[in-house]
């Protein structure tokens, strides 16, 4: 949810905000329209409830012939109030589905436009160049024994697989990896649960645009989640936090799923767009003013993760109608897939500002001791089952091994080199 004050004294600046992401900016005037009847309704409520206060003192102070007539009228006071407590009631549930319908305030710079209009801001390594024919990666992992499709669909349908022998070890060493170097920048390890209730679903902006993504168990009204950013933003949920000594950083481990209901036939071959795999998030609770600069040390993590995995990437400041609701500024950080001859999303890492922190009450008190104010949160993947996909095409060689990156052979017992098996 942004700021209302914001949304009263600077409507303009949020309805650019909503033209840049291809938004329609009459969500702000339905916001504003339902923010002034929520703020009429409490109004005519609390006068109401002045007056039978007065009338109440009154009744308790008047004569015994006149009590019976002003007994009947606190009678029509005491309904009028309750009127008046389910008007304010209807009129807080309207403003909070129009205060849903405004998106986060993107961040100046962010590029306008949609998917194709992101801004390449560097990138890294040299495009990888074979002197044969390059494998791709489901070709690669069914050489090595590492992916297997076939049984994956056999057992729950198109995009799951099962990651056996070397592709097992291969996910777990890449995870470690990250999480090794999450703990040396503060983070605290978390394994998450996966099945969240709709309030912190919907807190967290993934019941929006994002609702058709999302597996829903309607028995026990629970949602799977497809990234620990879901619970790990609830972990604090109506929460006052003491930021005094800094950022709160979280890393959770965790299985995700997606329903990749808008992916159609894309990315049907092999392991880039599956239902269920395996992430490591990065999650960071921090004052707003500190937000940009956590930002932009999430994203040296994980250019510092693929640039130790021989990765060749491009980072990109993603365009305003590619955020997601939440979102006030995004960055991707896209590897060289070889056989597809195109950068690929490996990373996200996201700026909420303050926009979940308000749906989920998440405070801090400022250091002056002044009035609790919502803190930001942040958002990044450090590694997931897609990075498997740049791997093993970028370290091919041409009898179908790969060569497993220095960083990583201590977590695979020394392996220097993935060999056939078949």
């Amino acid at each position: 949810m942004i700021d209302p004050v914001l949304l009263r004294d600077n409507p303009d600046l949020v309805k650019r905000s909503q033209e840049a992401r291809g938004s329609s900016p009459d969500t702000v005037d339905a916001a504003l329209a339902a923010d002034t009847a929520r703020r009429q309704a409490i109004t005519a409520f609390e006068e109401l409830r002045a007056a039978q206060n007065a009338h109440g003192k009154k009744v308790a102070q008047a004569p015994k012939e006149e009590k019976a007539a002003l007994v009947a009228e606190a009678k029509q006071l005491s309904e009028q109030v309750k009127q008046a407590q389910h008007a304010v009631t209807a009129a807080e549930e309207a403003a909070s589905a129009a205060f849903a319908q405004v998106e986060n305030i993107v961040i100046d710079g962010v590029p306008a436009g949609g998917e194709d209009d992101f801004i390449t801001l560097r990138t890294h390594g040299e495009i990888p160049a074979f002197d044969f024919e390059p494998l791709d990666h489901l070709a690669l992992g069914e050489k090595l024994g590492a992916i297997d499709m076939e049984r994956g669909a056999k057992v729950s349908g198109a995009r799951f697989t099962f990651l056996t022998g070397i592709g097992a070890r291969l996910e777990f060493a890449l995870m470690n990896l990250g999480l090794e170097r999450a703990l040396a920048a503060g983070f605290i390890p978390i394994i998450p649960p996966t099945l969240v209730r709709a309030e912190v679903m919907r807190g967290t902006g993934f019941l929006g645009q994002h609702a058709d993504e999302v597996y829903r168990l309607e028995a026990d009204d629970l949602y799977l989640v497809g990234t620990s950013e879901v619970p790990l933003a609830g972990y604090h949920m109506d929460e006052i936090l003491d930021l005094s000594q800094g950022a709160k950083r979280y890393a959770g481990w965790s299985t995700c799923y997606r329903r990749e209901a808008g992916s159609g036939g894309k990315d049907t071959r092999g392991i880039i767009r599956l239902h269920q795999f395996n992430k490591l998030e990065m999650f960071v609770y921090t004052t707003p003013e500190d937000a940009e600069a956590e930002h932009l040390r999430l994203v040296e993590m994980q250019e510092g993760m693929l640039q130790d995995l021989g990765l060749s990437y491009r980072v990109i400041d993603v365009a305003a109608g590619d955020l997601g609701s939440s979102a006030a500024r995004k960055y991707d950080v896209e590897a060289w897939v070889p056989t597809q001859g195109a950068y690929r999303e490996l990373t996200s890492t996201s700026n909420c500002t303050t926009y979940q922190a308000r749906r989920l009450e998440i405070r801090h008190r400022p250091e002056d001791g002044g009035k609790t104010q919502p803190v930001a949160t942040l958002n990044g993947t450090l590694a997931t089952t897609r990075w498997i996909v740049a791997l093993l095409e970028t370290h091919q060689r041409a009898d179908g091994s790969v060569t497993v990156p220095e960083v990583l052979r201590p977590y695979l017992g020394g392996l220097e080199v993935m060999e056939p098996i078949a």
